[in-house]
């Protein structure tokens, strides 16, 4: 693993192993920064075996970004090699090489750790396979540096051509966990919740612990529920689906859907006792949890139904009563309490 050690007293920083150095890189800074809107701006590009593709990343990069940060996850070709001959060419490039695979979550948290502690204003995402359009960088960049948004974050789904441009199979997985990440987030007026093009301001990369933060596909799923908890501000903006550049994706939906949606409720419940009740005793935590008890005891009775249905070829009546009482109560209960979420998350539109 990589530790981030800060800034010293010369102004550098170096990255470690665990157990020892690890290619300790220093990093200076430098008074002639380009800067965007008087923000300084690191691009973190996490990387696995994107030796082909990232002399493309860099060399497309706006000049308004002022350090390009490439994570090595481990790559089994020669990324590290192609990033430093790339560093030759751009003094704004920077290495982080991990001994241990940790999956992109874990090179982007890297990656954030090193913009939070080189007291960058902000910190972009794009991956090291190309799929991310440098033209849509300012659109993302501007509502952290303009208007005060705490996380700016990509939106495929309403580009116009974006049903074509997708992948049918990523398109429909992708809409159905971005419905789940609205529940489990609070952010219900954010969508395409897997996009990993994102912006993220110096007071959210303080507020989170990114060593705690989800290691693999469901990294930008868990980072909302965080921002959440936390009361940042949140805003999507349009960028371009890029496919079939040539990327290698480990995207299986089989693999990768129930993961997430495993993770998405965990995570909701999590938020709900963090937010609701450790700190504010609301009264929305009692709701959502008395309703889904109730509904869960509306599905006991609704197996004991098909049970009697199948074993005395009858349906009793108070049963079924009960089972549609629970059920309609826990459903009233629940919905109430997502409706008071849905307000109280309002003003972080």
């Amino acid at each position: 693993m990589v530790r981030v050690v800060p800034f010293n007293r010369l102004g550098t920083a170096a990255f470690f192993l665990e157990n020892g150095p690890l290619n300790v890189h220093i990093f200076e800074r430098t008074q002639n920064k380009i800067m965007y809107k008087n923000k300084t701006l690191a691009v973190v590009v996490p990387a696995y075996n994107e030796e082909k593709l990232l002399s493309k990343v860099v060399k497309t990069m706006p000049d308004f970004v002022d350090y390009i940060v490439i994570i090595d996850d481990k790559s089994l070709d020669d990324t590290s090699g192609e990033a430093l001959r790339l560093k030759q060419a751009d003094s704004r490039v920077e290495l982080i090489k991990h001994e241990i695979n940790q999956g992109v979550g874990g090179a982007i948290a890297s990656g954030y750790k090193w913009a939070r502690d080189n007291q960058i204003d902000m910190a972009a995402v794009m991956a090291g396979d190309g799929q991310m359009d440098p033209a849509d960088l300012p659109a993302l960049c501007d509502p952290v540096a303009q208007d005060g948004i705490d996380y700016s974050k990509g939106n495929r789904l309403v580009y116009e051509e974006a049903y074509n441009l997708i992948p049918k199979v990523r398109f429909f997985g992708n809409a159905i966990l971005s419905f789940l990440t609205k529940i489990a987030s609070g952010y219900w007026h954010i969508a395409d919740s897997q996009t990993g093009y994102a912006v993220i301001g110096l007071k959210a990369l303080k507020a989170i612990d990114w060593d705690k933060m989800y290691k693999r596909y469901g990294q930008p799923n868990d980072i909302l529920v965080r921002l959440n908890i936390e009361d940042m501000k949140v805003r999507d903006a349009p960028i371009r689906p890029v496919y079939n550049i040539g990327e290698t994706s480990g995207f299986k939906p089989r693999q990768v859907l129930w993961p997430i949606s495993r993770l998405l409720i965990k995570m909701f419940a999590w938020r709900l006792w963090k937010k609701y009740m450790l700190r504010n005793a609301h009264p929305l935590f009692l709701f959502i949890a008395f309703g889904l008890s109730l509904m869960g005891l509306g599905f006991i009775f609704f197996l004991r139904l098909i049970y009697l249905l199948i074993k005395q070829q009858q349906m009793p009546e108070i049963t079924l009563i009960i089972f549609l009482f629970t059920v309609t109560l826990g459903l009233q209960c629940f919905l109430f309490g997502i409706w008071m979420d849905m307000d109280i998350n309002k003003k972080l539109r």
